[in-house]
Formats: C-alpha cells, structure tokens, sequence
C-alpha cells in the first residue's frame, strides 16, 4: 500500500441519497429497520437517544414520532 505512490482514501456514506428511495419500504414493512437500528426512543426520549450514541451504547436511534402523512381536521 506504501509503495508505488498508492493511497487509500475514505469518507462518509451519502446516506441521505438513499432516504427518499428507502423510506417508503420501511414505512409498509418491506425493510425491517430493526436490523439497522439498536435504540428506540419516542419523541420525548430524542436525547437520550443521541446520549445513547454518544456513550457508544448505541450504533443508530430509530425515533418514533407518530402518524407520518397529513393530518385531516373533523
């Protein structure tokens, strides 16, 4: 790897590309996020959920906020 000027480079994963292509499979039980996702919190519990990561007891938080879809007045 040191000889013959070759290098390794690396960087972040581009994620968020993928979210819009990915969401809707979750969202109707195509893709099982459990198998991504080793913390679940609801919205009141978001920081311990980054707590969670920051302390490495955690890889990635799924936080559960509700309905997701428009919401419609009666």
């Amino acid at each position: 790897m040191f000889a013959g000027n070759i290098g390794l480079r690396g960087g972040g994963a581009p994620a968020r590309t993928y979210i819009p292509e990915l969401l809707d499979d979750v969202l109707v039980g195509r893709i099982e996020p459990g198998r991504v996702f080793d913390f679940e919190a609801e919205r009141d519990g978001i920081a311990e959920a980054c707590a969670a990561m920051d302390e490495h007891r955690a890889v990635k938080s799924l936080m559960r906020l509700g309905p997701v879809g428009r919401e419609t007045r009666r």
